[in-house]
């Protein structure tokens, strides 16, 4: 017979499932703050590692990835090739396996981080229940900021010579354009996401001592 938290664990992943999908193709995926727009199809995964463990979070985090890479390749933008093999290099007529490197490591990892970060800020804390929502928070930005940085920091790596065609900048100036957009989008959306995942954090958790969840 299975246990209660079996089934927990379950229902409670595949809702986070269903989270990740409609944000994934819908446009409630991302909230205009400003001139742009902050995507939060990651929180659901943050929040998953944090609440359920980096093993259930690592595969969140290969959906998330899953989404990209379909939403890219039958909805093409101009940087979809380095998301999706299935879109052509700029200057070529195949698409690069590589982009398959950026589409799933930093979203996988995205499912694993927050999880230890959280774990070793409780266990360097001596006020665990009253800093609960900080830790909760500050492991929600860590977790948006890794997806950030690790995705900008690879199309820097992997594709710089065609980031560079299609953003009609010269090559010297790729990692400059890189690091613009970390703190364009990046940093709002890391706020973003640590002020969902500690409020929906701190819910879920006390859902879980509960028991009505």
């Amino acid at each position: 017979m299975k246990s209660k938290s079996f089934y927990y664990t379950l229902v409670i992943t595949a809702i986070f499932i269903a989270i990740i999908l409609i944000l994934a193709f819908t446009p409630i995926g991302f909230i205009q703050l400003g001139f742009i727009k902050a995507t939060i199809i990651h929180i659901p995964v943050i929040i998953g590692s944090i609440l359920l463990g980096p093993k259930i979070g690592a595969g969140l985090g290969a959906l998330f990835g899953l989404t990209s890479l379909i939403s890219n390749t039958i909805s093409p933008a101009v940087l979809s090739f380095v998301f999706s093999p299935l879109i052509p290099v700029p200057g070529t007529d195949s698409g690069s396996w590589l982009s398959l490197i950026i589409c799933f490591i930093p979203r996988i990892l995205v499912g694993i981080v927050p999880y230890y970060v959280y774990k070793l800020l409780l266990k360097i804390s001596k006020n665990k229940l009253r800093l609960d929502w900080v830790f909760l928070s500050v492991s929600g930005i860590v977790g948006s900021m890794v997806n950030t940085l690790l995705v900008m920091n690879l199309i820097f790596f992997l594709f710089h010579d065609s980031y560079a065609y299609v953003k009609s900048i010269t090559v010297d100036m790729v990692y400059g354009a890189v690091m613009t957009v970390v703190a364009v989008n990046g940093i709002p959306e890391a706020i973003v996401a640590g002020i969902i995942t500690a409020a929906m954090g701190k819910v879920l958790f006390k859902m879980k001592m509960n028991k009505k969840l």
